[in-house]
């Protein structure tokens, strides 16, 4: 999608501090961190939200949640961290391009 800003941060129009990349999926920082560790984890191919995700999505949103655990584990999360769809404006999407946050490091409560 030519307006979406994470199919930008996927091409590389636009700069990001990435954590991870491969051909299926990109993690990379959150620009307005709500926690210690808080960071995105996006699949390369444009899925409006989770609510848009179809049968054939099955393997590449299992895959977004592992190597989301392990990015957390790997940047001292311990075990403890939250995993954050969000569906629809209501909820609090933002960008509509599916994308899991992983946000750790300090103990509940955080503000989302």
């Amino acid at each position: 999608m030519s307006d979406c800003i994470f199919c930008k941060i996927i091409a590389g129009e636009i700069p990001s501090k990435k954590l991870y990349e491969d051909d299926d999926v990109l993690a990379f920082w959150d620009i307005s961190p709500q926690a210690p560790v808080h960071f995105l984890v996006v699949p390369k191919k444009h899925i409006a939200g989770p609510a848009e995700v179809t049968e054939t999505d099955d393997k590449l949103i299992g895959k977004l949640i592992r190597i989301g655990a392990q990015l957390a584990a790997e940047n001292n999360t311990g075990d403890a961290f939250r995993v954050i769809f969000n569906n629809g404006a209501k909820a609090g999407q933002e960008v509509f391009h599916i994308h899991l946050h992983i946000l750790g490091g300090k103990d509940k409560p955080w503000p989302i």
